[in-house]
């Protein structure tokens, strides 16, 4: 063999190598798209649950609910105007 066609092997293997690389890379490149694009779409789920549990809490939370519990399960009524007493700090 001469020294021109071992020259041209190796730049066929260089090349061939190459193209080997490129589309090991863009394979890598894909794979990171996808799990980017899939860990965005989670994210957006997460958003959109956390929304629903901060109206679920202050539908739970809110005033006329906690009213209407103190009255219905605990018996608690408002007290009379004569029965409240007022304290002032000296």
């Amino acid at each position: 063999m001469s020294r021109q066609h071992a020259i041209q092997a190796a730049l066929v293997a260089a090349v061939f190598a190459t193209a080997v690389a490129v589309v090991a890379v863009q394979h890598q490149h894909r794979k990171a798209f996808i799990t980017l694009q899939e860990e965005i779409e989670r994210g957006d789920r997460l958003r959109e649950e956390w929304s629903m549990l901060q109206l679920e809490q202050e539908a739970w939370a809110g005033h006329s609910r906690l009213e209407r519990l103190a009255r219905e399960e605990l018996g608690m009524v408002l007290p009379e105007r004569d029965a409240i007493v007022i304290l002032k700090l000296p």
